[in-house]
């Protein structure tokens, strides 16, 4: 294998994470004819293929994957060595989002190891629904949001967390017909997932309540009005998972991504932030 440049590792991640050439360009300040020679002199430095390049997106090969670990890792290195030898701190304002399911156990672990070492950088984090934040980040009033995906190619894929239907087992109301659900309002991805996984089941059911929060749904499902379909990572231990054993299919996951602003590119503070949360919360680092 010849020898691996930095600014090749760079480009190669900002594809994998931006979906496309275009994105990636925008990303690392280069054109995007640039992006695509600094993949080909990769491509030959290892001597293998790392992209399949579709009419319409870009997919990792087997090697790409591989080499996609060891590249995520040199770069945040050398992040850490330039932070260590620059003796510039870090400062200024990141507005942040975070859907709601995903802010306790993914993004304030998260927090609690980026803040300590970045004390002149402030946070100023909203919480509420993906459906709610996707505007903010896309008018630029949002810095950078960790949501659920809404659309192919929104944002930087992370990880995929598992819908999953919950009930009660004080009220057992899977065993009725029609099934009893909660859902969110119209536009928020787990509802559509969930209606959808019941209309290719063929199953019979009836919207009995409607909910914006987490809080709502949770709610609904403790006091025996309806069955929901949650995120696993937010399932309450005292409520039932609900599976084939009760007549319910399995759900298509929700993919969880770090959305950015086009107005924040060229900000250091979310570019580290951004490049520390893909590094803590990517498949590699959860799974």
């Amino acid at each position: 294998m010849g020898e691996l440049q930095l600014d090749w590792l760079k480009c190669f991640v900002a594809v994998v994470d931006n979906g496309s050439l275009s994105s990636a360009a925008l990303d690392v300040h280069r054109s995007q004819s640039a992006v695509s020679m600094q993949l080909k002199k990769l491509e030959a430095a290892v001597g293998r293929s790392l992209l399949d390049r579709g009419p319409r997106h870009m997919q990792l090969t087997v090697d790409g994957q591989v080499l996609l670990g060891y590249a995520r890792r040199m770069l945040a290195l050398y992040a850490e060595t330039q932070a260590a030898f620059d003796g510039e701190e870090l400062t200024g304002l990141i507005r942040l989002g975070v859907a709601e399911d995903y802010a306790a156990k993914y993004l304030t672990p998260a927090l609690k190891r980026f803040t300590p070492r970045h004390g002149g950088v402030d946070i100023e984090l909203t919480c509420e629904q993906s459906v709610n934040l996707i505007p903010l980040v896309t008018r630029g009033e949002l810095d950078l949001a960790l949501v659920s995906r809404d659309q192919a190619r929104r944002g930087t894929l992370l990880f995929q967390e598992p819908m999953v239907w919950v009930g009660s087992p004080q009220f057992e109301l899977w065993r009725k017909d029609p099934l009893p659900v909660a859902v969110y309002d119209a536009q928020n991805l787990a509802r559509r997932i969930a209606l959808n996984a019941l209309a290719l089941q063929g199953r019979e059911y009836k919207v009995v309540y409607h909910s914006s929060s987490l809080a709502g749904q949770i709610a609904a499902v403790e006091s025996g009005l309806a069955i929901a379909a949650l995120t696993q990572c937010c399932t309450p231990q005292h409520l039932q998972i609900l599976g084939k054993e009760q007549g319910l299919s399995p759900m298509v996951p929700a993919e969880v991504v770090l959305y950015r602003s086009r107005a924040s590119i060229g900000s250091k503070p979310v570019d580290h932030l951004r490049r520390f949360l893909i590094n803590e919360l990517g498949s590699s680092a959860l799974r």
